[in-house]
């Protein structure tokens, strides 16, 4: 498995010949700056946590320009094939939807999820999910979206054994990184944790530092990639 990290919780993941954009909010990211071109080149997959424009992102253009699959929620899917595209694969909680080589499983997440347009006005985009992505000969990688820590992570754990987290620890909308940390050791066995959703603007933290000393000892290995930079987990 190759991960790319964007900034904020966007992130590329390629495995069992795909090549999966997560919640990629990138043009408008000042973690990253670059626009999406290059992290969508090749892409056959886009997936959306949940409808926030730092999440949502680039989406519609992104499915345009390459005819990638849409694996979102009924609602956000239901708002993209109304823009014109037709190649969406919606589903919802506890929904296991077949991506081509790979399954997504909908789990919750404790947040909210409207998409703001240019008018201030929001348009409701359902209710905020994580993302469980089953790879037939790769690790199981759970992408927790924008979340407070809840105890029924204990039933996403028995049912689905993720590998890999990506944890979002920036506080303020999502938990800090303490509270991250407190999630992951009590109701994860991850190999490896990636904090996101830390240092994009000014009202989050601006450094994982309170995850990486809370995982300490736990068995975890935390990794803090590069932005824009591929690792191989």
């Amino acid at each position: 498995m190759k991960l790319t990290w964007y900034g904020h919780s966007a992130f590329r993941v390629e495995a069992a010949g795909a090549a999966i954009l997560i919640d990629p909010f990138l043009s408008g990211n000042p973690a990253w700056g670059k626009g999406w071109e290059g992290p969508a080149e090749g892409v056959t997959h886009v997936l959306v946590t949940h409808g926030h424009n730092d999440h949502f992102g680039d989406a519609i253009d992104i499915l345009k320009k390459t005819g990638a699959m849409l694996v979102a929620n009924a609602e956000i899917s239901d708002y993209i094939a109304g823009k014109g595209i037709d190649n969406v694969n919606p589903g919802n909680h506890g929904g296991t939807v077949d991506c081509g080589g790979f399954t997504t499983t909908f789990v919750n997440a404790v947040h909210s999820s409207a998409f703001t347009l240019d008018d201030g006005s929001n348009v409701y985009l359902g209710n905020p999910n994580g993302l469980v992505l089953h790879f037939p000969d790769d690790k199981t990688l759970y992408h927790m979206g924008d979340t407070d820590i809840f105890s029924d992570m204990a039933l996403i754990n028995e049912l689905h054994q993720p590998d890999v987290g990506l944890v979002p620890v920036g506080d303020r909308f999502t938990m800090g990184g303490a509270v991250a940390a407190l999630a992951c050791r009590r109701f994860f066995k991850f190999e490896t944790a990636i904090p996101c959703h830390y240092r994009t603007f000014g009202l989050l933290d601006q450094t994982p530092d309170r995850f990486v000393e809370g995982m300490d000892g736990s068995g975890t290995k935390v990794l803090l990639p590069e932005i824009g930079k591929a690792l191989r987990l």
